[in-house]
């Protein structure tokens, strides 16, 4: 008995079997699951009392976290993850981050030495990292688009 070749996809799948990612929706998900992963081990750390506490001593890698600074890195985990698979959702998530993150800098700047406003226990190293995450959220919403052979930018239909 001999095996039948298998056939090539048609329609539907086989233009989803060929979606192309762009890299910009590749950090979109790697920012993601990072910021997903942080925020669980966050927990590890600060275990889920005293939401807003200002204790420099709970660290992760350095950086200062509470219980409310975890559940903000799961948000903004999960809405990567969500995010990354279609580009223009991509490029809505990274305006996500550099407006939130963008937010974070600045608010980390005025309250890193006030303990009564800084309820996301914000240090130094959180400073850096929200300016950082907020360059990559500009980089992955100004992305550029594919261009077609005219060189009119396109806007393929992704699954």
């Amino acid at each position: 008995m001999t095996a039948t070749p298998a056939t090539p996809a048609s329609g539907a799948a086989a233009s989803a079997d060929h979606v192309r990612r762009r890299p910009h929706q590749y950090l979109a998900l790697v920012i993601g699951v990072v910021y997903l992963l942080v925020g669980i081990a966050g927990f590890a750390v600060t275990g889920f009392d005293d939401w807003t506490v200002h204790d420099h001593s709970q660290t992760l890698l350095g950086f200062a976290v509470n219980p409310l600074h975890n559940v903000v890195h799961l948000a903004i985990g999960l809405l990567g993850v969500l995010l990354w698979s279609r580009p223009s959702a991509a490029r809505t998530y990274g305006w996500i981050l550099f407006v939130g993150y963008g937010a974070a800098f600045v608010y980390g700047l005025l309250v890193v030495d006030d303990p009564q406003a800084n309820v996301l226990n914000i240090n130094g190293a959180d400073n850096v990292l929200h300016a950082v995450s907020a360059a990559a959220g500009l980089l992955i919403a100004l992305w550029p688009a594919r261009r077609n052979v005219s060189g009119e930018a396109r806007h393929p239909r992704t699954p």
